[in-house]
């Protein structure tokens, strides 16, 4: 191979839109020449980046309840240090870099969403056992099974569907790292947006000046009919919202915006005028409240959300069946370099050369072997038990691996927390009726949960790794090699520093962490491991929808999506959708609707890397115990109409920049 030094342009104009017959993406760094990725430099600065965000992930995600995605302020660091170093063609440097740091966030929300659970159960239950290896193990384990299950569908996701998914995240990494080693306009649009919508976020998360949502309580009669009816329309005011809705485009986010409001303005007021005088325990976790008396937020979270559960569980189910194709070409791939047939890999161009089947199918099956022997020797101390345990992690991850690639290749959000809420429960009930119960029960299903939690959300982080090597040209089998020694840093990491934190800060009592996410499963596994019961049916109703939708040609998943995220997340979606449409469908040339579009897609990708990154600040900021905003000023009317004010004028803003792009450009 030829190796090249020139410096890379910006992405072909066909990097976003479907392909016509025929037609080939061409990366910026060509298939046929070689180029510096894996170098001393760039995987010393990807160890160095795993260890400091996950070890910053963690602690903010347990202390402030906040799990912020790393790539993107990893890539925005590994370009300022090349620029500053003045490295030569340091794209591809900058991929690998990126992508063995960003297992820190996949690694650290796999683990602080389950694991912390186990010491919050501790101190109820003194003999419960909770140690290094069992977050390490867990925390690895389930890391190393999301990187092998998904890369048999590396192809499918990043090439096969080239423009039909709209990879918000990805598309902002991207952006970052092509403006950083190209320069050009492009990085000036870039650095210009990432200024304005990450100051814009920082000055509403850090100082509070203006409120981060808008809800129709402010307006007159708001807060009754929110209080009477259980109706109540909540926005999301943010830049990088705002931002992530322009990527998705309007038809994926007025589709995941149509969930969001039959949960939200059907279900919600529907349940409180069926039920309202009624108190509806549905898996015995002691609710004592009725449903008129919960706000509509409440109900969400106790029922609405559990249908979106279900809904995001058939829809993968659906996904399965669908690409059956798929997986069964992989498995027989792997079935012939087993049996000693030829490998083509060495006839493979570069940019899509994988690990080999073989050594991802053995992999597979020396991980779950692994697994069992941890189950068995660590954990459960049974083998009927080990068993079922390796069985509930082995389908289940291998199922939701595909829903958590398909959910970040559309919304650029992982519902991981919900499909663990699910394994939980699963794993809880075939225990239960295997003669599990009790403490033993309890670290049975969380170690499970903690091992499927990881393994979905690194399946889906590393998706957005595979989508950006594919846009610049990296190496595939470099990017997924070196993904494994990022998990093993992460791993250790998030061990250390969950044990620093219980001893320092604890997860119980004053002062305590707040670890939602965790004290969420504990207060659900409990009541599981004493005999309580499941939501089975709001899953029920949730799985007849995505059925129902799959059977009319409407994208399941992405409806389920909006029925579990949160209202306020999911309007302001529509809105930057409806900006995207909106410029790139006002002149009668196609090549300035795209060119429109283009420059309004690199404004986003500066609004969502400016968020990112003044986020990690912001909540660093509130973590060392300085408190910059008025609350009282925070949660005001008049807080909330300027909230608005200030969403119009970045409306105006993205519209007026996007409109200003020239066909020649």
């Amino acid at each position: 191979m030829e190796h090249t030094n020139s410096k890379p342009k910006g992405l072909p104009e066909n990097a976003y839109r479907e392909l016509k017959e025929g037609e080939e993406y061409k990366p910026i760094m060509s298939p046929t020449k070689s180029y510096p990725e894996v170098t001393p430099w760039s995987v010393f600065m990807g160890i160095v980046m795993t260890v400091i965000f996950s070890a910053a992930a963690a602690y903010l995600g347990l202390k402030v309840g906040q799990v912020f995605e790393a790539a993107i302020p990893i890539a925005i660091i590994a370009v300022g240090l090349s620029g500053a170093l003045k490295r030569k063609n340091a794209l591809g440097e900058n991929v690998i870099i990126q992508s063995i740091g960003a297992s820190s966030g996949a690694i650290v929300a796999g683990a602080i969403f389950t694991l912390p659970a186990l010491y919050i159960l501790q101190a109820k239950y003194p003999e419960l056992t909770v140690d290094f290896a069992k977050v390490f193990m867990s925390s690895l384990l389930g890391g190393v099974l999301g990187i092998l299950f998904l890369i048999p569908f590396r192809k499918y996701f990043v090439s096969d569907m080239h423009g039909k998914y709209p990879f918000p995240e990805a598309t902002a990494t991207t952006q970052v790292l092509v403006s950083g080693e190209s320069g050009g306009s492009g990085a000036k649009v870039l650095l210009v947006s990432g200024l304005i919508g990450g100051i814009y976020d920082f000055i509403v998360s850090t100082f509070g000046y203006w409120s981060e949502v808008f809800t129709s309580r402010v307006l007159p009669y708001g807060d009754i009919i929110a209080d009477k009816a259980k109706v109540v329309f909540k926005l999301n005011v943010g830049a990088a919202v705002l931002g992530l809705g322009y990527i998705i485009g309007l038809k994926y986010s007025f589709i995941i915006s149509c969930g969001s409001m039959l949960v939200w303005f059907v279900i919600v007021p529907l349940m409180n005028l069926l039920f309202g005088g009624e108190v509806i325990d549905l898996m015995g976790t002691g609710i004592a409240t009725t449903i008129s008396e919960m706000s509509p937020e409440q109900i969400f979270r106790e029922y609405g959300r559990h249908i979106g559960i279900g809904g995001i569980a058939t829809a993968g189910v659906i996904g399965i069946i669908r690409s059956a194709g798929i997986i069964k070409s992989a498995f027989g791939l792997a079935a012939k370099e087993l049996k000693g047939g030829s490998d083509s890999s060495a006839s493979t161009v570069r940019t899509q050369k994988d690990l080999p089947m073989k050594i991802v199918a053995i992999g597979i099956i020396v991980t779950l072997i692994i697994t069992f022997l941890f189950f068995y020797f660590g954990v459960v101390d049974n083998l009927l038990h080990a068993v079922i345990a390796i069985l509930v992690v082995g389908v289940i991850a291998f199922l939701f691996t595909t829903v958590a690639a398909n959910a970040i290749a559309i919304a650029g959000t992982n519902p991981v927390s919900g499909m663990t809420l699910m394994t939980l429960i699963l794993a809880s009930v075939v225990m239960v009726a295997a003669g599990l119960k009790g403490t033993a029960g309890m670290t049975a299903a969380l170690i499970i949960g903690g091992v499927v939690c990881t393994a979905l959300a690194v399946a889906g982080a590393f998706i957005t790794d595979l989508k950006v090597g594919y846009w610049l040209g990296s190496t595939p089998i470099k990017q997924q090699s070196w993904k494994f020694l990022g998990t093993l840093v992460a791993a250790a990491t998030v061990g250390g520093v969950m044990i620093i934190l219980n001893k320092t800060y604890g997860f119980v009592g004053e002062n305590a962490l707040v670890a939602p996410q965790a004290n969420a499963m504990a207060a659900v596994i409990e009541p599981l491991m004493s005999g309580g019961g499941a939501p089975w049916l709001l899953y029920g109703i949730g799985a007849i929808i995505s059925i129902a939708l799959a059977f009319f040609g409407v994208p399941a998943l992405a409806f389920s999506l909006g029925m579990f995220i949160p209202l306020e997340l999911n309007l302001p979606l529509v809105v930057g959708g409806a900006i995207a449409w909106y410029v790139s469908t006002r002149s009668k040339e196609e090549k300035l609707n795209t060119a429109r579009k283009e420059r309004g897609t690199l404004i986003a990708s500066g609004f969502i890397a400016g968020g990112a990154l003044m986020g990690v600040v912001s909540a660093l900021i509130r973590f060392a115990g300085f408190n910059l905003s008025v609350k009282e000023w925070m949660e005001s009317a008049p807080a909330e109409y300027l909230a608005l004010l200030m969403y119009v004028i970045i409306i105006v803003y993205i519209a007026w920049d996007s409109l200003r792009a020239k066909e020649e450009n």
